[in-house]
C-alpha cells in the first residue's frame, strides 16, 4: 500500500504533516485489509482543508474536513474515513451472512 500525499497552495515542504498523513493512512489497515491506495491532500485556501480518498476493493471512500489547523483537519477526516470503512465492512459481513442463511 503506497500512500500519496499532496500539498496544494502550501508554501514550502512540511515533513511533519507528510509523516503524520502516512501514519494516519497506515492506521486504516487495521480496520480493512483490502485497502489498495490511500491519497491524502492538504489544501490551504481560506481554511486548512484535508481530503482523504482511499480505494478499497469494490469502492472508493472519501472524507473532507476543514479547520484552522492541518493536524485537526487530518484527525477529523481520518475519523470519518474509519467510520466509513467500518460501515462498509459491516455491510459486507451482513450480506455474506444473509446469503449463507438463504
Amino acid at each position: 500500500m503506497k500512500t500519496q500525499v499532496t500539498f496544494r497552495h502550501v508554501n514550502g515542504h512540511h515533513p511533519n504533516l507528510h509523516d503524520a498523513a502516512i501514519l494516519e493512512a497506515e492506521q486504516f489497515r487495521k480496520y480493512h485489509d483490502g485497502i489498495i491506495s490511500p491519497h491524502v491532500e492538504f489544501i490551504n485556501e481560506t481554511q486548512k482543508t484535508v481530503l482523504i480518498t482511499i480505494q478499497v476493493q469494490g469502492a472508493t471512500l472519501a472524507a473532507k474536513d476543514e479547520s484552522d489547523d492541518f493536524k485537526k483537519s487530518l484527525s477529523a477526516a481520518s475519523d470519518k474515513i474509519i467510520r466509513q470503512i467500518q460501515k462498509l465492512k459491516t455491510k459486507a459481513q451482513a450480506a455474506r451472512t444473509k446469503t449463507d442463511v438463504a
